[in-house]
């Protein structure tokens, strides 16, 4: 799937559930939802607080997470996420790129 097709099958579930409604409980705001991103990464830790291996399945979840939240705030603040990992792929390989 491409980052579209996740975004779009992401932004059918929030719509299903009703979140994008004005009487929404849960506002899907670009700060809210940034919030939910920090608090679902810190989570991924959790797999790996008393060691070094995390439980595949459990960890897949946590990751997958991680991932709605990033598509839904890229979506809701209009970044176009694809272009934005190539250009800071670009921006990486300048800093630390093998000929550094």
């Amino acid at each position: 799937m491409t980052l579209k097709e996740l975004t779009d099958a992401m932004n059918t579930f929030v719509a299903a559930m009703g979140w994008y409604r004005d009487d929404s409980p849960f506002v899907q705001s670009p700060r809210n939802i940034a919030i939910s991103l920090s608090l679902e990464a810190a989570e991924v830790l959790e797999h790996f607080q008393w060691g070094e291996e995390a439980v595949p399945a459990a960890l897949a979840e946590e990751l997958a997470d991680v991932a709605l939240y990033l598509l839904q705030l890229a979506y809701l603040t209009g970044v176009d996420l694809e272009q934005a990992i190539m250009d800071k792929l670009a921006v990486n390989y300048r800093r630390f790129g093998p000929d550094k």
